[in-house]
């Protein structure tokens, strides 16, 4: 992970090139807190309205007016049209540029967006604002030598690539009217996928096509739906069909349907299992990235910008609520929102901070081979290869995911070297926390 890339105020061309808006400025530092700053700063009134002028006589040379030809618009003309734009805008870059100064002559790293405020008692002579805003806090780096890593060690077994291929055969499971069944008004549920609550599937295991029922249910006090949460409906049911599922045959037809052209079954599971072994070394890593996250946060030092906090937690919840969205979840009823995520937040953050920091004390960069190598790994999922490879160099941006990830490795190998790691066998079903077996009687599938 990286820390958030748009946090931090961009003083890169006003270090190389100091801004014609901010000559004469005055500027005063006060510290607030402990990340807080307020920075003061006094701009002459007549710099600005220099270059008020400048532009509007620039706009003159171009602007069209009916009656008067190009470049013969009389300046009082052009600033009675265009003078209050012109001035904000250069009101706008007179602050930005100044700020931009300021920041760099402080040598301050600003993190989150300064709030910039007006500054009433300023000289007559003077526009002045003042901009708040944290900086970014100094990390201390702690050692690693007495904290122990646990790394699972873990294989695909053919017992693995078996279970994959039921769960294949299920997805493409294909429903004949049967004489059980259950569920609820004009649409189709399968029972024992944990879609409805336990207590609705129960009332409508074992019913029939045609069969009628009444029953209770106690909403669980925290269930989505918050006007019925915590109280109890009755149900009128009638059944209209119930289905079972029949599962394809695991033969040639079924390994053609998976893209492997011969039909070969041995073919088949030899690519199931190597999908596997990647998802096996992701889920490694992960489980490594977050004990080696939660021993750098309990041995580094840092303070949080809360800035950083707002806007990671608002970021984490508009992720959130647009896959909740796309689920068919109305947010609008559930009790969410940013501050749900903020100890998340503070978190992610604090990590990415210390990540920062080791990787530019460590050198820990990603490498040019190293995307190139997790490209590579991604890409053979798909049909062609090559052309997903091609796809992601085509635009650099593309690569961010692939980065991060390197300078992830990069990280998690430079812990491992210095932490005492402990290898532990796990099974792989363990290693990558299997959905719950369904009930008795799943797989029939009911629509009432």
């Amino acid at each position: 992970m990286k820390a958030n890339e748009a946090s931090e105020v961009n003083t890169t061309e006003a270090a190389t090139q100091h801004s014609k808006e901010s000559e004469g400025m005055q500027m005063t530092l006060e510290t607030l807190g402990q990340l807080e700053r307020r920075l003061h700063v006094a701009v002459p009134k007549a710099q600005i309205e220099g270059e008020v002028q400048k532009r509007l006589e620039n706009l003159a040379k171009t602007v069209k007016i009916a009656g008067f030809r190009p470049g013969h618009v009389p300046i009082k003309m052009i600033a009675q049209q265009y003078g209050p734009q012109v001035r904000s805008d250069v009101i706008s870059d007179t602050v930005q540029a100044s700020l931009n100064d300021a920041i760099r002559t402080q040598n301050l790293r600003v993190a989150g967006y300064p709030r910039i405020e007006a500054t009433q008692d300023a000289a007559e002579d003077q526009f002045a604002f003042s901009a708040v805003f944290e900086v970014y806090p100094e990390i201390k780096i702690g050692e690693l030598n007495a904290v122990t890593i646990e790394r699972p060690v873990a294989e695909v077994t053919p017992a693995d690539v078996d279970h994959t291929i039921e769960i294949l055969r299920k997805q493409r499971a294909r429903y004949e009217p049967a004489l059980r069944g259950g569920q609820a008004r004009d649409f189709a549920i399968i029972l024992g996928e944990g879609k409805m609550l336990p207590a609705f599937e129960t009332a409508l295991a074992g019913m029939s096509a045609g069969e009628k029922k009444t029953f209770s249910l106690v909403f669980p006090a925290d269930y989505h739906g918050r006007e019925v949460a915590g109280k109890t409906a009755q149900f009128d049911m009638t059944v209209k069909s119930v289905a079972e599922p029949h599962l394809p045959a695991v033969d040639e037809d079924f390994s053609r349907n998976f893209g492997i052209a011969s039909g070969s079954l041995e073919e088949l599971r030899s690519e199931i299992a190597g999908n596997l072994r990647v998802e096996l070394q992701r889920k490694v890593e992960g489980v490594l990235k977050d004990q080696v996250m939660k021993a750098l946060q309990t041995t580094c030092q840092t303070v949080v910008p809360k800035s950083l906090v707002e806007m990671e937690a608002r970021s984490l919840y508009e992720r959130a609520a647009a896959e909740l969205k796309n689920r068919g979840v109305k947010v609008e009823e559930l009790d969410m929102s940013a501050d749900t995520f903020r100890p998340q937040a503070e978190e992610r953050v604090a990590f990415s901070l210390i990540l920062n920091e080791l990787v530019r004390l460590n050198e820990l960069q990603a490498r040019p081979d190293q995307i190139r190598a997790l490209v590579e790994e991604a890409a053979q999922s798909f049909e062609q290869p090559d052309a997903v490879i091609r796809w992601h160099y085509e635009k650099p941006e593309r690569l961010n995911e692939y980065e991060v990830r390197a300078v992830e490795r990069n990280v998690i190998d430079w812990a491992l070297a210095r932490a005492r790691v402990v290898e532990r066998p796990t099974p792989f079903k363990e290693l990558m926390e299997p959905a719950k077996a369904p009930a008795a009687g799943a797989g029939a599938a009911v629509s009432a």
